[in-house]
Order: structure tokens, then sequence, then C-alpha cells
């Protein structure tokens, strides 16, 4: 795939002055144009961990797959500290069958105030470790990509006590089946002790996209001690699944932060592609430039008559991941056809 990357446009994208922007998820609508649903929360607060207790997925549009993206509205507001998503929504993952709109997101609450500027917010405050172990994966239905959303008032995939997944779930990563059926990849911590313990990835499966979905194993399907890796995406392909997401480490693509690329037969047992670089930080911008970037995560593929033709990405302009960025956005790279 690292091959088939056509030079980024400059102007292209989504981002908004004066927020963090993260999370792109892009679907064609009904009225023939393209929308983006990304996450935003206000630079009053720092990127990380400000995303925890401010996020909010909003709904941007363009007559092109490749932007600029034009904000429109926010689709899923907080709606009070009694909902399980009710003062934070995330990580959105837009899918459209049979003309409904399934927005897979996370979402987490907590009871306490809401955290005060300036930037002194971090991962100790008590708002910010609240909200973590809240973290849970959800799902809204709309049936026009202009809503309304219906959103349910408990999460698809709650923790489960003593298991891998204890602590939170998040990140959801779903495969829409053509009948309606999906398996749903996704992040998870367990608690260990009063605190959580590292990133693995585990696998979820419903008949119906509506639910009940329930996890296909007592053990993640990457262990973090082999595959530690984060913000999965997944597809189904004639012999199995594909899925690309960030190595922690870069251990497995070659690269820190990097993308790897990895196949699995049933959506259990994954293995790395013999070309294991999915995609880099490193980026070629249609103005001839290279650039590496502090962050190219949270990667989106927008499939059209049935093949990729363009990769999303969260973004970062710093050189040590988010922790020392000044400005985040969504960005597009086209790929070969």
């Amino acid at each position: 795939m690292y091959n088939e990357m056509l030079p980024a446009p400059r102007s292209g994208g989504f981002q908004m002055e004066g927020y963090w922007v993260w999370c792109g998820s892009v679907v064609k609508g009904e009225d023939g144009r393209f929308h983006m649903f990304a996450s935003r929360w206000p630079k009053t607060l720092p990127m990380h961990p400000g995303w925890m207790v401010a996020s909010e997925i909003v709904r941007a549009d363009s007559d092109t797959p490749e932007g600029p993206y034009q904000f429109r509205e926010v689709v899923l507001p907080a709606r009070g500290a009694e909902y399980w998503d009710g003062r934070c929504t995330h990580n959105p993952h837009i899918v459209k069958h049979n003309g409904k709109y399934l927005l897979y997101y996370t979402g987490t609450t907590h009871p306490l105030d809401d955290p005060e500027p300036p930037q002194t917010f971090g991962l100790t405050d008590p708002q910010c470790i609240v909200a973590r172990a809240n973290k849970r994966v959800g799902l809204a239905i709309a049936d026009s990509v202009f809503g309304p959303w219906r959103r349910a008032d408990g999460p698809i995939l709650p923790t489960r006590p003593g298991r891998f997944d204890s602590f939170l779930t998040s990140n959801p990563a779903p495969c829409v089946h053509e009948d309606g059926s999906v398996l749903l990849i996704y992040k998870a911590r367990r608690y260990e002790g009063n605190l959580h313990g590292d990133m693995m990835i585990g696998a979820a499966y419903a008949d119906h996209y509506e639910g009940p979905y329930r996890v296909l194993s007592d053990d993640p399907v990457f262990p973090p001690e082999m595959f530690h890796i984060e913000d999965p995406f997944i597809w189904k392909t004639a012999d199995g699944y594909r899925l690309i997401a960030k190595d922690m480490e870069g251990r497995l693509c070659g690269e820190k932060y990097g993308g790897i690329y990895a196949g699995s037969p049933d959506g259990l047992k994954w293995s790395l592609q013999e070309r294991p670089l999915a995609y880099s930080r490193t980026v070629r911008w249609d103005d001839g430039t290279v650039q590496t970037l502090g962050n190219l995560e949270r990667p989106f593929l927008l499939f059209q008559n049935g093949k990729p033709t363009h990769l999303f990405a969260a973004v970062s302009d710093g050189t040590d991941g988010f922790m020392d960025a000044s400005d985040t956005w969504n960005m597009v790279i086209p790929l070969k056809q």
C-alpha cells in the first residue's frame, strides 16, 4: 500500500481554526458529496489528554474526496453526565449499509466540573482519570447523512470484569458484511490493580449491526507483547480480512508510529503481510516537498466501487508525536488506481 500513495494535496483534508482536529472518516452521502465525520476539541485545552473530556464528533463536507472539507455541524454533542457518552464523543467511523448510516464511536462521561484552562490539564487530573476509565464503544444510526442520529442508552461493547477489556473499550474498527453482520476490531485495556495495563486489540461479532455484540476470544487477537498497535482499520477480501494500524514501537513495520499491514483468514488469527509497511509519517505533498509529521494515525480507507481510492489520517505538525504539536488536522492521500 505504501508504494500506491500519490502526493497529498496541501489544500485538502479538514482543519478548523481554534480546534484540535482528529479521527477523519469519510462516506459518500445521498447528495453525491463526500462527508467527513471527525472529532474536535478546543485549543484552550492541551491536545492530549484534552480530547478525553471535550471531544465532540462533527461533520464536514466536500465535492471531492480530497477536499478541502467545510465544517457543517456537531453530530454527537455532549448530552449530560448521566449518559455513558454524555461528556465526550471521539473515534468516529462511518459506514453506509443498505441506505442506513452507521456511526461507530467511543464515548465517555464523568460527574466532575469541566477542566479549566490554561493548559495545565493532564493525565493525573480527576476528570481525565474518570473519563479514561469510562471509555466505551457505541453506535449511532441515521437514515440520512444529515441525521437525525439515534444514540443508544448504553454502549455496544461494555467492559468485562476479569478479562483483557475490563478497564475500557475504544477505537472501533467495524467491517459490516453484506448481510448486516459485523466483525468489530477494537482497542482495550485491562485493570491491573487500580490502574490499567497495556493496549490490546480484541475482536467482537454481531449477527446484525444493532447487536448484540459478543467478544470472540478470551484473549486479545493482537497481544501487546507481539503486536503493540493502535488505531486499526479493517476490510473484507476474497480470502479473509486485511488490516492497517499504527505501529507503536516500529518493531513490526520498521518505523515508529508508521503503519502495519496485516491479514487474517477469519479476523482472529493475524499475520503481517510480506511488505508490512502500510504507510509512513513521511509524506509527499503535491507542491513537491517532503515532510515527516509528528503523527500520521487513525487511518481510514475510502472505498469506491470496491477499491480503496484515498487514505485519510489524523496528523500533527510536531516532532514528538502530539506532545509538541501546535496544530492537528485530517489529511487525505490519494491512492494509485
